[in-house]
């Protein structure tokens, strides 16, 4: 059995060219041969970038909008993440097993750590990119919070190692891009962050017609109203404070911390942002996707 000095605060291990946290990395050989069905719905996007957010609207579709249904666990429990491991907690195939159909999985995996059955099966996926500024400044945040990701050290010295992919599942560009690029083959529905934070409603009513499902006028706005950041960050079972604190440390950090656009001004210096911009302008050169810094 492994000390618990021996958990926390571990090195990444590379896997197939990806930095993961250990015990995720341990996992992905193992969920390749995972099976996905056709009627599987994936919500995949990099960390910090809304996924928390979106599963909870797509529960709450799925449930045709009752609360109830959606308390009945914590999130981690009743959508998965696919490649989850941690030492206390059930991983993410072992919660998949008693799951009855239409699943609903998320993962943040690199694309070309996707298990080959979700693109056989062409599962229908729901891609939620944001802006690589505020994931930069949020995931910083989340791994003084989330032991089991390595010190982050400085913040200066964090941007440098997200800006050459050398953070918990690899490159902010590389997974946007393939992602992005997946859409030309397969039903992808690619939503940006900072259009769901502008306007809720539109972007649920997107998800709707991607799913071929309908809801009330009512519902989505009742669905709006409960997905709003406001009502998630006080929701224990969207939250993520049942986690244990030697865990997560929400005295650190929240999980669920601001959820706002341009967070990133207040804490890129100028010489960080000419530099980021430069790099970015670079790693982005062709991109049809048109990210927004701020509202």
């Amino acid at each position: 059995m492994e000390r618990v000095q021996d958990i926390y605060r571990q090195p990444l291990v590379n896997v197939k060219g990806v930095p993961l946290i250990k015990y995720i990395g341990e996992m992905v050989e193992s969920i390749q041969s995972f099976q996905a069905w056709p009627d599987d719905v994936l919500i995949s996007n990099f960390p910090k970038s809304g996924n928390t957010w979106v599963t909870e609207i797509m529960e709450m579709i799925y449930q045709g909008g009752s609360l109830e249904k959606c308390h009945r666990a914590p999130i981690h429990e009743r959508v998965p993440i696919l490649e989850l491991k941690w030492p206390g907690l059930s991983t993410g195939i072992e919660i998949l097993k008693d799951t009855p159909a239409p699943r609903l999985l998320r993962t943040h995996l690199q694309l070309t750590l996707l298990p080959q059955s979700f693109l056989d099966q062409k599962v229908k996926v729901i891609y939620v990119a944001r802006n690589a500024k505020d994931v930069a400044v949020s995931f910083y945040n989340f791994y003084k919070m989330a032991k089991g990701h390595p010190e982050p050290g400085t913040w200066d010295n964090f941007l440098e190692k997200f800006m050459d992919g050398q953070v918990s599942f690899g490159s902010w560009y590389q997974h946007v891009l393939e992602w992005g690029e997946l859409s030309r083959t397969h039903p992808v529905l690619y939503l940006f962050y900072e259009e769901l934070k502008e306007n809720p409603k539109r972007e649920i009513k997107k998800i709707l017609e991607f799913l071929g499902r309908s809801l009330s006028e009512e519902t989505v706005d009742h669905i709006v109203q409960h997905t709003s950041f406001k009502e998630m960050k006080k929701n224990p079972m969207t939250n993520y404070t049942t986690i244990p604190t030697e865990i997560m440390d929400h005295s650190v950090s929240a999980f669920m911390r601001k959820g706002i656009v341009g967070d990133w001004k207040s804490v890129f210096t100028v010489a960080q942002n000419e530099r980021f911009d430069a790099h970015y302008a670079k790693k982005m050169a062709g991109c049809k996707f048109n990210f927004r810094w701020q509202l």
